[in-house]
């Protein structure tokens, strides 16, 4: 399937009816794929809940996220969907039934694409050459209802023990495809005009990483 988007008029949704999310954290080995629909269809109900879309079948470093063209993996997410001849029924079904689907990167996201920040590189913050940043992408249509992430955080405010409960039930559905002893830092939606966004937030632990 192709990784860019359609030149001509769009025939249904747009690449604005869909919002770019993503789980990060720290591993051993950031670049992990799954096949498992079951297992991504699990994590995308515990972390984006009741709103269609796409997970996006692998793990990445930060650096693999957007390639050398400037085509992200939840853009070539968006393609591979616009792509099908039946994306307006897939839409609908997104949109009535919140289904979610499961899309697998063009193997050219292996590559690394080094952004003008560099502050991941080992070479530059050798702690993340041992704990490296890992990012799990999500496509997902855009509805105003809260995301499940974003309502269970805002529940158990006064209550750590629900927090905790709900942030391991993530951590353990996530390891299928990021075993241990990869850490769950935190969710967050990618902004491509501002991805140093993304890079502050591993900044954010280096000091407390540096200490272990």
């Amino acid at each position: 399937m192709p990784d860019t988007a359609p030149t001509t008029a769009p025939n249904g949704p747009t690449l604005n009816d869909f919002a770019t999310f993503y789980l990060y954290g720290l591993t051993s080995n950031p670049y992990q794929q799954s096949a498992d629909f079951d297992k991504f269809g699990e994590l995308y109900k515990l972390v984006i809940g009741a709103h269609g879309g796409f997970s996006i079948a692998s793990s990445f470093h930060p650096y693999q996220l957007v390639s050398p063209t400037g085509i992200s993996v939840w853009y070539a997410a968006y393609a591979q969907f616009y792509a099908q001849p039946n994306r307006v029924e897939l839409f609908g079904e997104m949109t009535l039934e919140k289904t979610s689907f499961l899309v697998a990167p063009p193997a050219s996201f292996a590559e690394y694409n080094v952004w003008s920040d560099t502050r991941l590189l080992p070479a530059e913050n050798p702690v993340f050459g041992r704990y490296i940043p890992f990012v799990l992408p999500f496509l997902v249509r855009k509805a105003p209802d809260a995301l499940r992430w974003d309502a269970e955080i805002a529940a158990a405010t006064d209550d750590r023990e629900r927090l905790s409960w709900y942030l391991d039930a993530v951590k353990e559905a996530l390891r299928f495809v990021q075993p241990a002893p990869a850490l769950l830092l935190g969710f967050g939606e990618f902004d491509e005009q501002n991805p140093q966004q993304l890079v502050e937030k591993f900044m954010s632990c280096r000091a407390m990483l540096e200490g272990r």
